[in-house]
């Protein structure tokens, strides 16, 4: 490896980010330094190396010939070095990390727990609860539950569950609700932060363009489904969210229909890193809770 000791590593690194992503911006985001920095690390290696790697264009970096066959090369050899550091990061595969929002894991990941543990009692999990999207690469997660349209960068994502909406409210609310255009007449409980609109369920059965009567406005989809119980309107819900309510009897779906919303729960996984068979036991275990909740639901 002699050829090595005339070139500094971290100016490789700078080299096959840039290389690979196209831009010093991105390269710096992804080594977490300066445009600056990744720019010098450039330049010091083009001068160690004795070549020129890039040409700088309007639209980023352009590799010149010779770096169009040097960075495979180099791209292969850091691969390979990442997968020699993990194998020596082996981690106890008794315990699984997953990342979930924090209302997956509240509404409907920890009223389950207790069977996960009587299927796999030599499987102890870890739960990070988090709106973020975590890089699962430089992280200790294995596996997380995503709710999207599944193309997030640097994950690779499994269909778990399309997601569907649909109100719920109280029974007692319920029984003041004979047909669609009466759910008009109750207080709408609006999450400020989603992205579903009332519309997409009205659209369903023929109210489009009629409003919704606001009371409260929440921030957090779990306080919105406590308020729901408490009776104090109504709530445009999705299955992982309500089913536990629902399964229990403290809230009711008054109408059948549901609107489709375009997104889905996904599973998703690093992309360089082996599934376990832990990984594979929650995946499957996760589904099967999901196909039971289903049929419970009569969701077809």
């Amino acid at each position: 490896m002699k050829e090595l000791n005339g070139i500094h590593l971290n100016g490789l690194r700078a080299v096959e980010a840039a290389g690979r992503l196209g831009s010093l911006q991105a390269a710096a985001s992804e080594l977490g330094v300066t445009i600056g920095a990744v720019s010098q690390q450039i330049i010091k290696t083009e001068k160690q190396l004795g070549r020129v790697l890039f040409e700088r264009a309007p639209r980023g970096l352009v590799a010149t010939p010779f770096a169009q066959r040097f960075l495979p090369r180099l791209t292969g050899g850091f691969e390979t070095l990442d997968q020699a550091v993990g194998s020596a990061r082996r981690r106890d595969e008794t315990i699984l990390t997953i990342s979930v929002a924090p209302v997956f894991a509240a509404r409907w990941l920890v009223h389950r727990l207790d069977r996960f543990t009587e299927k796999h009692p030599d499987i102890r999990l870890r739960i990070d609860a988090t709106t973020a999207l975590v890089n699962l690469e430089s992280t200790g997660v294995d596996i997380g539950i995503r709710v999207g349209a599944g193309d997030w960068p640097g994950v690779k994502a499994e269909l778990l569950l399309a997601q569907e909406a649909f109100p719920v409210c109280s029974p007692a609310i319920a029984a003041q609700l004979k047909e669609p255009r009466d759910i008009l007449n109750i207080p709408a409980i609006i999450d400020g932060h989603s992205t579903l609109s009332w519309e997409m369920w009205l659209r369903q059965v023929g109210l489009s363009g009629e409003k919704m009567v606001t009371r409260h406005v929440f921030n957090d989809a779990s306080l919105c489904l406590d308020a729901a119980i408490a009776g104090q309107g109504v709530m445009l819900a999705w299955q992982t969210l309500a089913a536990y309510s629902l399964i229990e009897k403290r809230l009711v779906r008054p109408f059948p229909v549901r609107a489709k919303t375009g997104l889905a729960h996904y599973f998703v996984t690093p992309p360089s890193r082996r599934e376990t068979k832990t990984v594979t036991a929650f995946k499957q275990w996760v589904r099967d809770e999901i196909a039971e909740s289903m049929r419970r639901l009569d969701f077809e």
